[in-house]
């Protein structure tokens, strides 16, 4: 079976996204994140950003959500969205834009917000020349 991304799977994987990020921990920031993929079943796997007094601990909704898909036992990521409140939308970090490579080099990903400002990006648009298994 092919994997057809289409509005409804787009819209459900928003809202997960959007619950997902009512559970972050960012008493430090304030910048709370949700993310869901999209797996090749159609499955939603979502993250939230769980911060730490230790900063570099902090833990990213998208790695969140790719964990959660790999628990899972999905590695077949399709997109992924990411929602924060932010004035426009805000894309992935150099570390999930690392990790999300290992899913899928050309992975759309959807950065919203939740009145719905989307910009859609590719993955190779967001990390080019990137360091992937073929670099070792």
């Amino acid at each position: 079976m092919k994997f057809e991304m289409n509005n409804a799977l787009v819209h459900a994987a928003v809202n997960a996204a959007l619950l997902a990020r009512e559970h972050a921990y960012a008493p430090y920031s304030a910048f709370r994140v949700g993310a869901a993929v999209v797996d090749g079943s159609g499955a939603i796997h979502v993250g939230c950003n769980v911060e730490n007094a230790s900063y570099g601990l902090t833990n990213c909704a998208e790695r969140a959500a790719i964990a959660a898909a790999t628990v899972a036992g999905r590695r077949d990521i399709q997109f992924c969205v990411v929602v924060t409140e932010a004035r426009q939308p805000a894309s992935p970090c150099g570390a999930c834009r690392q990790v999300l490579f290992e899913c899928a080099p050309d992975m759309p990903i959807l950065c919203t917000t939740p009145d719905r400002k989307d910009v859609w990006y590719n993955l190779s648009e967001l990390l080019p020349n990137a360091f992937g298994p073929s670099s070792l």
